[in-house]
């Protein structure tokens, strides 16, 4: 891993991006893939060692499960991107070949309402393109002998570009080639900005350092601090850290094929890792919002909510052993749990990279490319991401998402 410059090389940067995790480290990387662009570009990151960022907390799981075409695009070209990794990035010989581990997710349906909802999802799949079939409960025995299925409605699998991904190779490719192009990577945490007299745009950027850095443009990808960082702009975000804990467990009696991406009525999921070890996930009930720096595990949810669904729905899960354990955080989007991108209608050179609620690391590229070309072009040449615009925020008006974990 490359190293951070100790300090900022100018005073004035053409793109400040405040976050150096995926999102902005996509972001780096694609603006300086744009021949039209010619800037300087300062990536600050509070945490060069990445410990608490979400990206180094993620599942790194990839699905185009989604109820809305948009996302649904978006994750497509997320494994069009991981799948041709080296192809996106020169040919690069030292660019590993990546591929989707694919195991699929299984959605669960445990009632008719929940069973209807997975059934119009698959026919907005379907018309994307997307591999997603309906199965019984006794189609899903066949296939998955495992699991216990007397409660269950219907289910919905996808075994096409959507499983695990290794997301820690793509983050590492993306600062790599954003640094080599000329990007600079700086260990320091933005405390403040300027706004100009009509308070249109910001002018520069107040770090814990001292230093003030002069911007033309200015992306939030601050993860869960993402409201933090948008206040210092005047803005609002309904932007809070979530806990979300994460669980690998080896199983007594390993299961006899892969074990799907299962999300589970419960709410819980869980996945194949191999060798007869599994990841599982989960929240607690209630699921409020926590202090930036609280990474504390809850032992009493393992005990009193995760294990006893897990061995319930399969109950070869009945005898485990918890061998690693850790806690995330989402950068919850309290509106819809749906991304928050573009430029603010206000504060028109402040741009939104916020709030993707559990799905962040497979929407990288396509949101990253997406930033980038606003930045350069003034709007959008692939994939046209507005629909998840500030506005909808000013308005109170939730994009309703139905596949949502």
């Amino acid at each position: 891993m490359q190293s951070f410059t100790a300090e900022p090389k100018h005073d004035t940067y053409d793109v400040v991006i405040i976050g150096g995790a995926i999102m902005g480290s996509s972001t780096a990387w694609w603006l300086m893939q744009d021949k039209g662009f010619r800037g300087r570009v300062l990536v600050l990151e509070r945490d060069p060692s990445y410990a608490q960022a979400g990206t180094t907390h993620t599942n790194s799981c990839i699905r185009q499960q989604f109820s809305t075409e948009l996302n649904i695009r978006i994750s497509q070209f997320g494994a069009e991107f991981v799948q041709n990794l080296r192809g996106f990035m020169g040919n690069d010989d030292r660019v590993p070949e990546l591929h989707i581990q694919n195991f699929g997710y299984m959605y669960l349906a445990a009632d008719e309402g929940f069973a209807e909802v997975l059934r119009r999802n698959q026919k907005i799949q379907a018309a994307a393109g997307a591999e997603t079939r309906l199965m019984t409960p006794d189609q899903i025995k066949a296939a998955y002998p495992f699991y216990e299925v007397d409660d269950l409605v219907l289910g919905s699998i996808n075994t096409h570009d959507e499983g695990y991904f290794d997301g820690s190779t793509v983050f590492d490719w993306f600062r790599r080639k954003a640094r080599e192009a000329g990007v600079e990577y700086v260990a320091d945490e933005v405390v403040g900005m300027t706004l100009s007299p009509a308070a249109d745009r910001v002018v520069s950027v107040d770090l814990r350092s001292g230093r003030r850095i002069a911007c033309g443009a200015v992306v939030n990808a601050s993860g869960p601090r993402g409201a933090k960082t948008a206040a210092m702009a005047g803005i609002s975000l309904p932007i809070e850290p979530r806990k979300r804990y994460t669980w690998v467990i080896q199983a007594r009696h390993p299961l006899d094929r892969p074990l799907p991406l299962t999300i589970d009525p419960s709410g819980i999921h869980m996945r194949e890792i191999g060798g007869g070890t599994y990841m599982i996930g989960g929240h607690g009930d209630p699921d409020p919002a926590v202090d930036f720096d609280d990474f504390a595990m809850d032992p009493e949810i393992w005990q009193d909510k995760i294990w006893p669904a897990i061995a319930t729905r399969i109950p070869a899960f009945e005898a485990v052993k918890v061998i690693s354990e850790w806690t995330g955080h989402y950068d919850y989007n309290t509106l819809d749990q749906n991304a928050i991108t573009g430029p603010h209608p206000q504060v028109g050179n402040f741009l939104l990279l916020n709030g993707f609620s559990g799905h962040g690391l497979q929407q990288a590229p396509a949101m990253g490319r997406g930033t980038a070309e606003w930045i350069v072009h003034g709007g959008y040449r692939t994939l046209d991401l507005s629909a998840f615009h500030y506005d909808r925020i000013a308005a109170g008006q939730p994009i309703v998402e139905g596949a949502i974990i």
